[in-house]
């Protein structure tokens, strides 16, 4: 899926690009805008896969007893 909106921001910033040499600058602004929405959800979406594969680690390191100061806290 991350990969779609790379695509898809691609298509839309040469599209843009495309709009502004014709002179129709609410459809560059527009076709612009998309693209650069698409391109954030592509940066989520690696960002949204790295936190979960990270998340079991964070786990693992705290099956050996040891409390973070958060637990701690949660247990006084």
């Amino acid at each position: 899926m991350p990969t779609f909106w790379l695509i898809l921001a691609g298509i839309c910033i040469v599209a843009a690009a495309g709009f502004l040499l014709r002179g129709e600058f609410n459809a560059a602004f527009v076709a612009a805008v998309i693209g650069l929405v698409a391109w954030f959800l592509n940066y989520r979406a690696q960002v949204s896969k790295s936190l979960a594969e990270d998340e079991p680690k964070h786990h693992d390191e705290h099956k050996d007893g040891e409390y973070s100061d958060e637990e701690e806290h949660l247990e006084n």
